[in-house]
């Protein structure tokens, strides 16, 4: 199974607790006005990637979980649930621009939901951000779906970061990664 990938970042402080890797998607058909990572909503380009490898690659990395991100990966059900399933006992934060109800009604949603510590869900809406406790919006709700993170912990994750890659290449990352309101 593959998921289609906009880009991953094997280290983040900026998206969860802890160091985290993280995946951004490609494709959204929700278009969100003002969404930060407007590059993600084309279904394509994107790189196909096998799941497995994805896990792979998690499992070689001193990380403390997985990102999911987008795009929306909720537009991926079948290779999202592989990805959760084949990460079973790892960190997993997933955001959605869906709601957890209407993800709740998703063929494979309720499978997907049942294999997250944390969901963070809803539409961004651009006269409501925050951006903060990784929420962009003040509309999008933090889901501790298991007892792993306490709310507390998302909380104190950073609103931004800029990494710096191998070749130099500068990437920001988090809900708020250049710290000037919109």
């Amino acid at each position: 199974m593959k998921l289609r990938v906009h880009a991953t970042l094997r280290q983040s402080r900026a998206n969860g607790p802890g160091t985290r890797y993280v995946i951004w998607v490609q494709g959204c058909t929700l278009g969100c006005p003002g969404c930060f990572n407007p590059a993600t909503h084309p279904s394509a380009p994107g790189e196909e990637m096998e799941v497995e490898a994805i896990a792979r690659e998690v499992r070689g990395l001193p990380v403390d979980g997985v990102t999911v991100s987008g795009g929306e990966p909720f537009e991926q059900p079948e290779a999202l649930l592989e990805l959760v399933s084949a990460l079973a006992g790892t960190s997993i934060i997933v955001f959605s621009g869906f709601t957890r109800a209407e993800i709740e009604r998703m063929p494979l949603g309720p499978a997907i939901l049942a294999r997250l510590d944390v969901l963070v869900d809803g539409r961004y809406v651009e006269k409501r951000r925050i951006a903060r406790g990784l929420r962009g919006s003040a509309n999008q709700v933090v889901h501790l779906l298991s007892s792993r993170h306490r709310m507390a912990d998302v909380e104190a994750t950073p609103v931004g970061e800029v990494v710096i890659g191998p070749d130099g290449e500068l990437r920001m990352s988090g809900v708020d990664p250049v710290g000037v309101p919109k």
